[in-house]
C-alpha cells in the first residue's frame, strides 16, 4: 500500500506541486480509504507534505453522523495531520448512486482552497474492474472501457493496481476495523451485482485474473485513447476558424479521429452529455454532407453547416436555421 501510494507520487511531480504542502484524501470508512489514508500520510511524511481527510456524510442511512466521526477519529489516528466531515444533500436527477456521487466529488472540491490541489481516492483494482464491464455491458465505448485515470485532476487514484484484498490486509495489520457500508450488499443496485455475482463466475468460468485482466485492458484502451486524444488535438486547432470548424480540413480524417475532434469542439462549446448517436449526427455534417439541416444537441444547442463551416449555436430557432439548397 505504501509503496504504490509512493510511486504514484513520485511519478507524477507537478500534481503534487499543485498539492500546494497538503495532501487531501478521501475517506469513507470502508477498508480501503483508511489503507490509503496511513499509506498517503507515510509517503507524504517523506515529501514534507500534510495530510487532510475529508469523511463525506451523505445522510442517506441512519447513523451516518456516528460512521463520519469515527473515520475521522481512525483517519487522524492513522497519520492524518487534520480530519473533517463534509455534510451534502443528495438531490437532483439519477439513482442514489450518480446522485450520491455528484454530491460528493462536488464537496470534495469545493473543500481545495481555490480549487488546486490533489484528492486521493481509495478506487482499487477491482473498482476499475467492475467499471469497464459496466461499461461493456451498456455499450459506453472504449472511453468508459478504459476505466479510471490515475490522475484527473483534482482525483489521484494510487490503488488501480493493488486488489481490493490487500486493503483488507492492511486494515487488519494496522489493527483499525473498517465500516462496513450496507448499500455495498444491496443487490439493487447493478454495481453490487457485478461485484458480487458476475465477476465471481468469471474468475471462476475463466479460472482466476480477470479483474486483472480488465484492469490491464483498460490501461491499454487508456493509452490508445490518450493518443488519439493527442491527434485530435492538434486537428482540432488547424481546422478552428472565425466562422467555426473548417469542414474540408476533417473530410479526409478518419472517421474515429474525426469524431473525437467534433467531440472535444463541443464539450468546449458547453454541450454535456454527448452521446455516440449525437457525434455520428454532428460527424455526417461531414461525412455524409447533402445540405441537411441542423443537428440538435442537449442543452438547446444546435450543429449545423453553412458555406463549409461546421457552427454551434444555442437556443437556435431549429433545424431549419440552417439552409439547404444554397449550403455546399
Amino acid at each position: 500500500m505504501r509503496r504504490a501510494v509512493r510511486e504514484f507520487l513520485a511519478a507524477r511531480e507537478q500534481a503534487v506541486r499543485l498539492a500546494a504542502g497538503e495532501l487531501t484524501v478521501a475517506v469513507s470508512g470502508g477498508a480501503d480509504s483508511l489503507a490509503l489514508t496511513e499509506a498517503g500520510a507515510a509517503a507524504a511524511r517523506g515529501l514534507g507534505l500534510r495530510v487532510r481527510a475529508l469523511v463525506v456524510d451523505h445522510g442517506l442511512q441512519a447513523g451516518s453522523a456516528q460512521v463520519a466521526e469515527t473515520a475521522v477519529r481512525t483517519a487522524r489516528q492513522l497519520g492524518a495531520d487534520s480530519a473533517e466531515v463534509l455534510t451534502v444533500d443528495v438531490t437532483g436527477r439519477g439513482g442514489p448512486e450518480a446522485t450520491a456521487r455528484r454530491a460528493r466529488y462536488a464537496a470534495l472540491r469545493a473543500a481545495l482552497p481555490e480549487g488546486r490541489g490533489l484528492v486521493l481516492l481509495g478506487h482499487t483494482r477491482d473498482d476499475q474492474a467492475e467499471t469497464v464491464l459496466l461499461g461493456l455491458g451498456r455499450g459506453s465505448g472504449p472511453r468508459s472501457l478504459a476505466g479510471m485515470r490515475p490522475l484527473d485532476p483534482p482525483w489521484g487514484r494510487p490503488l488501480l493496481d493493488v486488489p481490493r484484498s490487500v486493503t483488507v490486509r492492511a486494515c487488519a495489520a494496522l489493527g483499525v476495523r473498517p465500516w462496513s457500508d450496507p448499500h455495498n450488499d444491496d443487490p439493487r443496485f447493478t454495481r453490487v451485482r457485478v461485484r458480487n455475482e458476475v465477476l465471481p463466475l468469471l474468475e471462476d468460468v475463466l479460472a482466476g485474473g480477470v479483474a486483472a485482466a480488465l484492469a490491464r485492458t483498460a490501461a491499454q484502451l487508456r493509452e490508445d485513447s490518450e493518443a488519439l486524444d493527442e491527434l485530435a488535438g492538434r486537428l482540432l486547432g488547424s481546422a478552428l476558424g472565425a466562422e467555426g470548424l473548417a469542414a474540408e480540413v476533417l473530410a479526409p480524417v478518419a472517421g474515429a479521429v474525426r469524431r473525437r475532434v467534433l467531440r472535444r469542439w463541443l464539450l468546449d462549446a458547453g454541450v454535456r452529455e454527448l452521446t455516440d448517436a449525437h457525434l455520428r449526427s454532428v460527424d455526417a455534417l461531414i461525412a455524409h454532407w447533402r445540405g441537411q439541416g441542423g443537428v440538435w444537441l442537449p442543452g438547446g444547442f444546435e450543429a449545423g453547416r453553412k458555406r463549409g463551416w461546421l457552427t454551434i449555436s444555442h437556443g437556435a430557432g431549429g433545424p431549419d436555421a440552417y439552409p439547404r439548397r444554397d449550403a455546399r
